[in-house]
């Protein structure tokens, strides 16, 4: 019985406390929901006009081979 439990708590040290399985699964929410965040700010960063006439001008540029 006593061998029982000090395997149980070895396998349970070598895995990790079973208190920590849902851990990664929040971080991939919290990681997900962070990198939505970003990309709806380039988005609305990009779409501006300003940037878009920059962004414009360095592919003609590009494009026209003159620097």
């Amino acid at each position: 019985m006593k061998i029982r439990y000090l395997l149980r708590r070895a396998r349970h040290a070598l895995r990790g406390a079973p208190k920590d399985a849902g851990m990664t699964t929040a971080e991939y929410a919290v990681g997900t929901l962070a990198a939505c965040a970003l990309a709806a700010v380039l988005l609305t960063v990009v779409s501006s006009d300003s940037v878009r006439d920059l962004i414009a001008r360095v592919i003609t540029t590009a494009l026209s081979g003159s620097l």
